[in-house]
């Protein structure tokens, strides 16, 4: 909660407080997308990105489970 960003981009010069943001941060100067979607093989340079997508699969975009009695999402 100090408000310290110890880890800088060396391309751009943006600071992040947590290594793991820097490291998702230069996916966008590598254009890296290591998150893929099984079904049509779209690539996301973000984890949760893949995840928001892949609802787009479940025939009910936001609410990925489907009732089997009655097949509404939730």
């Amino acid at each position: 909660h100090t408000g310290e960003k110890p880890f800088q981009c060396g391309q751009c010069g943006k600071a992040f407080a947590v290594s793991s943001h820097l490291e998702r941060h230069r996916r966008v100067h590598t254009g890296e997308r290591p998150f893929r979607c099984g079904d049509c093989g779209k690539s996301f340079a973000v984890s949760s990105t893949l995840l928001a997508h892949r609802r787009t699969h479940a025939g009910h975009p936001g609410r990925p489970h489907a009732c089997p009695e009655c097949g509404k999402g939730f």
